[in-house]
């Protein structure tokens, strides 16, 4: 059987997706990357905000008009949309044949199975206990290109942040043991693997549930120790959680980019408290200038959201002082969305969607000029680079710095010419950047 699989939401549904797929090629199924062709369309949803959950019932639709055509005989919803309107897509989405949970997705292929087995019109929910690990031994069907992947080293959330709802559909805070993430690593490397990214709901505090204490420096020190492996990165770090000994890890290892994204969401201490959030304005620009100070040419990511509820616009202004005196290298920021299950969606004084929308506006034309400040400094320096690929038409091979993360982050862009040799996706080179825009450098190789 052909199935069609598209994989929405953030990278940690990735990895969950990239599991699907390996059991799915282990047991016999093929993929194709044209829907048409599809016998079973397989959509792992995203449900975090208003406009993912859109997404994914928008590729349900699709799906079901494929379906209907008769191009496509089961479709097959999972992931955290799944998980959380399972009851919901039965009845308001038809089309749709087999729900499966979060805690659930290692039984994509007896789903299947039964599906095709079974009576037309079955329809199939297959839920699991959200605090259990789900971590199947299987190889992984990369999908970001085979130079770079994510590591996912935990499931789930303790923090309860009051906009939030993933703790009610992934479960508490559950860290993959370490002999497991190193065999994972392992494997990916020797795939051709070059860059490890961490991720989890948390990256900071892997380990205390397992180990009693936070493991996430020696997981570093470990997979520093693959060979092969040219970086390391780290996303989701919470402020809070970062401290003397990861800091230590970060500078003393030289596989782990000097990278780090800290989500700290706001500046004003009313609003973190109204957002359950465990730190103050004072404490995150401390850390960041602990940061700056310990390692030098650290590269700083943080999101900001806007439009919370009973957000004042003498807090709006703090914030965006904030970020002005901060200077962060990289800054997302996402209009507050209302999310129905949790504390923050209850909360007298909802902004209107215009006023956050300026806010947002606001805020990120502030962030612009500090991008292109921040740009412009790096202008005769050297940096290393991983290749992403080659735009034949512009003559230039684009890639990233340790400054930058996938699909999140700017791109180098390097004259062709300069590199006097090909390059292929993958490789390292040294570059020397000769302009900038606002998100963006360019550049020429300067050794292979």
């Amino acid at each position: 059987m052909k199935i069609f699989f598209l994989s929405l939401g953030c990278d940690k549904n990735l990895v969950d997706s990239e599991q699907m797929t390996g059991l799915l090629l282990e047991n016999g199924f093929s993929l194709t990357d044209n829907e048409e062709e599809a016998e079973a369309v397989v959509i792992n949803s995203c449900c975090f905000i208003g406009d993912a959950k859109e997404e994914s019932i928008e590729a349900v639709i699709e799906a079901g008009r494929l379906k209907e055509e008769g191009r496509v005989k089961y479709i097959v919803l999972t992931g955290c949309l799944a998980e959380r309107y399972s009851e919901e897509i039965l009845t308001e989405l038809p089309e749709v044949d087999a729900v499966i949970g979060t805690a659930a997705f290692d039984n994509i292929v007896p789903v299947i199975r039964r599906l095709a087995g079974g009576e037309d019109g079955e329809r199939i929910v297959e839920k699991r206990d959200i605090n259990v690990l789900t971590n199947p031994e299987v190889s992984r069907s990369i999908s970001t290109g085979g130079h770079y992947e994510y590591l996912k080293v935990a499931e789930g959330c303790d923090r309860n942040c009051s906009y939030c709802i993933i703790p009610k559909i992934r479960g508490h805070y559950r860290s993959v043991p370490m002999e497991r993430l190193l065999d994972d690593a392992g494997e990916l490397v020797s795939k051709g693997v070059r860059e490890l990214i961490l991720v989890a709901q948390e990256t900071t505090v892997y380990g205390r549930d397992l180990y009693g204490k936070k493991m996430l420096p020696e997981l570093l020190r470990k997979l520093s120790g693959l060979e092969e492996l040219k970086w390391i990165r780290l996303l989701y770090c919470y402020p809070e959680e970062i401290d003397g000994e990861l800091i230590s890890a970060i500078k003393e290892l030289p596989k782990v980019c000097r990278y780090l994204d800290i989500p700290v969401q706001h500046s004003s201490d009313r609003i973190l408290k109204l957002m359950g959030r465990r730190t103050s304005g004072r404490e995150i620009e401390e850390l960041i200038l602990t940061l700056r100070k310990e390692i030098p040419g650290i590269a700083i990511r943080t999101t900001i959201i806007t439009g919370f509820p009973g957000e004042t616009e003498d807090e709006h202004r703090e914030v965006l002082d904030f970020i002005k005196r901060m200077g962060f290298d990289r800054l997302g920021v996402f209009e507050y969305s209302p999310e129905e299950g949790t504390g923050a969606a209850a909360m007298p004084d909802q902004i209107p969607d215009g006023t956050k929308k300026r806010r947002r506006d606001e805020l990120m034309r502030a962030q612009q000029e500090i991008s292109l400040s921040v740009q412009k400094e790096l202008t005769g320096s050297v940096l290393e680079c991983i290749i992403e690929g080659r735009i034949p038409e512009d003559r230039v091979y684009v890639a990233r710095s340790y400054r930058d993360a996938p699909n999140v982050d700017g791109m180098v862009f390097i004259d062709e010419e300069s590199a006097g040799a090909y390059l292929m996706t993958g490789d390292f080179v040294r570059v020397k950047i000769t302009g900038s825009s606002e998100y963006d450098l360019y550049g020429e190789v300067i050794d292979i």
